[in-house]
């Protein structure tokens, strides 16, 4: 076993103890605390999980009626003369909706054309550029019971627009 994963096998229990023995030096209610929280934090997941389970829905609805599909199609003269791969075009229809969407269609480009090739490339980038605006939004404004998000939508869908198309155009230019 190397250092490093002695390391790593040893991080979560010294931190847990770190927390334990500060509480005890503190004269703080250690156990007291932590079901506190544990309460609140479950009080957190029960305002949010209506939106995730809202947001679940409609991802699973909008991957199964063929509208990434029918926007790839439609969308693909546009972004071929921006030099976007045909394989990363649902990647970037996806990476604001899902996470998980969108990491399955990265290892499928990393699978089908490799990590180096330009669609990987574009990938990885647009990965790191990008957020899951839509599950971001729902969860971050749920927790805090916020109905209108106002110009949040507009203002992330535009930054996740212009790292797909930076993370095109950078990645070309470096090549």
């Amino acid at each position: 076993m190397s250092v490093v994963t002695q390391i790593s096998a040893m991080a979560v229990p010294a931190v847990i103890a770190l927390f334990i023995g500060m509480g005890l030096y503190k004269k703080v209610g250690v156990y007291d605390c932590f079901t506190e929280g544990a309460g609140s934090a479950l009080k957190s997941m029960t305002g949010i999980l209506p939106s995730l389970v809202g947001l679940m829905a409609a991802i699973h609805m909008f991957r199964a009626s063929g509208a990434p599909e029918l926007l790839a199609d439609f969308l693909s003269p546009l972004l071929s003369r921006l030099g976007m791969p045909a394989d990363v075009l649902p990647l970037a229809l996806l990476r604001p909706i899902s996470g998980s969407a969108s990491t399955a269609m990265v290892t499928d480009i990393f699978q089908t054309l490799g990590p180096d090739s330009l669609a990987g490339k574009i990938a990885s980038v647009m990965m790191g550029s990008t957020e899951t605006t839509f599950y971001t939004v729902a969860v971050y404004f749920g927790a805090v019971g916020v109905k209108n998000t106002r110009h949040t939508l507009i203002a992330a869908l535009t930054a996740d627009i212009t790292g797909i198309i930076m993370s095109v155009l950078i990645t070309q230019w470096l090549l």
